[in-house]
């Protein structure tokens, strides 16, 4: 095989299939490349939480950049669905953030005083007004906050909206087709190498979770994107209506009667598996939010690898001193609330657009000298 691609996405999980959106919604030629199947890692492992409070520690860039995203959603579900007939599962559940320890109530104060000023609606509530809104809660529950307007979506729903989204606006999808290295010439990109041959393009995009780092290696680029494990439990039951958002983990209604606990953080390279020991941590949290969970049925469990970054925030934009190569990894577990902004971001930069939000605090520039 050796054509014109276009602009080439390495990676089909969903900031990949974002990012394929935007560009061909925009006219550009776009071919996604794919190892696997479309949100067969990190993308298709993911709880789905749309949780800007709860993952940005203070103000600043990355807040800005989970908030910009965040309010993209509501119009972006009825533009996927329009063109693609699915429905990405799109809630404002709300989110209830909880204390268990005097400790624990110290720091939700704390993020409490500066969450105010985001504009996102917040309260307040004493436990036992959390456990009038959630009688399941545990009666350790010493205080909350309520969040209405934070939710979730279903990942693997939206990951195939996006893909569908894009393909109706013209864009290719190669799938089971491993990228082997990419082509260039001196500083300039040419494609990628496929086992079927050479795919030109004059863009790649690389967003391949965790591996981006070992293909940016053949070109003598050095960027640390390692794997954070994250183990998940579903349980037969759903106790509560909000996502809980615990000191320890999370729980998380789904359809169908389903509740998602989760997620370890393990440093453990490329292993994809649950443990033993993983498992009754979750476990523990659980019914420690919620007592009757440890009661309730485990439905599943499962593993995802998700992509870290040295100093933990995304890595977006094009990379110094190379024409025609851009990266959009590092979203550790916020790359579905974090896709559509990256996807949007990385589109206008690519099409010479001035971008929503400043890049600068999360290009690949910081790491690489």
């Amino acid at each position: 095989m050796e054509e014109d691609a276009g602009v080439i996405v390495v990676g089909g999980g969903v900031i990949g299939c974002a990012i394929a959106y935007h560009l061909a919604r925009r006219g550009v030629p776009v071919t996604v490349v794919e190892r696997r199947e479309l949100a067969g890692e990190a993308s298709g492992a993911a709880a789905g939480m749309l949780a800007p409070l709860a993952e940005a520690h203070a103000p600043g860039p990355f807040l800005d950049l989970c908030l910009a995203s965040l309010s993209l959603f509501p119009s972006l579900a009825a533009e996927l669905e329009a063109v693609t007939g699915i429905g990405i599962g799109y809630e404002r559940t709300g989110i209830l953030r909880v204390a268990l320890s005097a400790e624990d109530e110290d720091a939700l104060r704390e993020r409490y005083r500066w969450q105010k000023g985001t504009g996102l609606p917040l309260e307040w509530l004493g436990g036992d007004m959390a456990r009038e809104l959630e009688p399941a809660l545990s009666p350790r529950v010493r205080c909350a906050v309520l969040s209405p307007d934070e939710g979730q979506v279903d990942p693997q729903r939206l990951t195939m909206a996006l893909a569908g989204a894009a393909r109706a606006h013209g864009a290719h999808l190669l799938l089971s087709t491993p990228v082997a290295g990419i082509l260039r010439r001196g500083r300039r990109i040419l494609g990628v190498r496929l086992p079927s041959g050479l795919l030109r393009g004059g863009h790649v995009v690389v967003a391949a979770g965790p591996w981006t780092g070992r293909l940016l290696r053949g070109l003598g680029l050095y960027l640390a994107t390692p794997p954070r494990r994250g183990q998940m439990l579903a349980y037969h039951a759903r106790p509560v209506r909000h996502i809980v958002w615990g000191p320890d983990g999370y729980l998380v209604p789904k359809a169908g009667g389903v509740t998602y606990a989760g997620a370890t953080v393990e440093s453990v390279g490329f292993r994809r598996r649950t443990t033993a020991r993983g498992l009754r941590r979750l476990a523990q949290m659980a019914r420690g939010l919620v007592p009757a969970l440890g009661h309730a049925e485990v439905a599943s469990a499962w593993a995802g690898l998700r992509p870290g970054s040295p100093d933990g925030l995304p890595i977006i934009g094009p990379v110094p001193g190379w024409e025609g190569l851009t990266v959009a990894t590092g979203h550790f577990r916020n790359g579905i609330l974090l896709a559509p902004i990256t996807g949007r971001l990385v589109a206008q930069r690519i099409c010479g657009e001035g971008t929503d939000l400043p890049l600068g605090p999360f290009s690949p520039a910081r790491f690489l000298d």
